[in-house]
């Protein structure tokens, strides 16, 4: 891999044991990176994983030279007006960032979350400063994973969705420097960047980086759109097989940007299938 080379791999499925099924799924797919959930996408239980599985999965990564990255549940959300949600988020958090600690990830990925009412906004960037906070200080000095925000598709009263948007957020907690960003094609397009004109994938990264600065992009999510852009829906489709299009694709594997990062996609897929067929497609679009 060349230092401007861009990683490429998918989101991973780990029923039946981390190491058990991530690693043959990695094989499989072509993966040059890989993401995992080391808990439910869905729930709050926070299992504690197996030791061995974690050691295995760990060493086969290594020797394999793919870096790892977790992906939060999809509930976390830091800006929540209900008490128990924001408690449950931060806990989710600091579970993710032990078991990234615990399987050699490189960073947590979390959705940048929503306020839910017009009337909770204010509170809810207060939230997200009083969570964050001691988690990125903790995660900072120990060395472990960086946490990753994700802007989201939109709707909702979302605390970041469009990229700049970004820099509230990032003021939020100081420009704390363990506090990366991890972008998803599908959500720009959702949220209203027009990714698919000519261009237009680079003019999102280009504000991206004039919003949170060179080197704070450590992840990017490669998906294509079942929907049309702007509509704040979160459908992900096959890389050119959607709304968004291969062509804007090739912009994202060839922007300075992204040189570097790795990119995952969270396509759909049977089985390794259509996993593959996306690494493939992305692996030949990158310079």
């Amino acid at each position: 891999m060349t230092t401007g080379a861009r990683p490429v791999g998918t989101h991973t499925p780990t029923s039946g044991g981390l190491a058990k099924a991530a690693l043959p799924y990695v094989d499989a797919a072509g993966s040059e990176v890989v993401q995992v959930y080391v808990s439910n996408s869905r729930g709050w239980a926070l299992p504690s994983g197996d030791p061995v599985q974690d050691a295995l999965f760990r060493t086969g990564c290594a020797e394999r030279g793919v870096p790892v990255f977790i992906h939060a549940s999809l509930l976390v959300n830091l800006g929540s007006p209900t008490e128990a949600t924001v408690q449950r988020s931060a806990l989710t958090l600091e579970h993710a960032l032990r078991r990234g600690a615990a399987i050699g990830a490189e960073g947590v990925v979390f959705h940048a979350g929503s306020a839910v009412d017009a009337g909770h906004a204010d509170a809810a960037m207060r939230q997200v400063r009083e969570a964050l906070l001691p988690l990125l200080d903790a995660a900072g000095a120990a060395g472990g994973p960086m946490l990753l925000v994700e802007p989201s598709a939109g709707g909702g009263r979302s605390l970041a969705s469009r990229v700049e948007q970004l820099g509230p957020y990032l003021e939020a907690v100081d420009g704390h420097p363990w506090l990366g960003v991890c972008f998803d094609t599908c959500h720009a397009w959702a949220a209203g960047h027009d990714l698919a004109v000519e261009g237009g994938m680079t003019a999102t990264l280009d504000t991206l980086v004039a919003t949170v600065g060179a080197g704070r992009l450590r992840l990017v999510h490669a998906n294509d759109s079942k929907d049309l852009c702007g509509s704040t829906r979160d459908r992900h489709e096959n890389i050119g097989k959607g709304t968004i299009g291969e062509p804007a694709f090739a912009e994202l594997m060839r922007h300075p940007a992204t040189a570097g990062v790795p990119v995952v996609v969270e396509t759909p897929t049977e089985k390794h299938v259509g996993h593959a067929a996306d690494v493939a497609t992305l692996k030949r679009l990158r310079p």
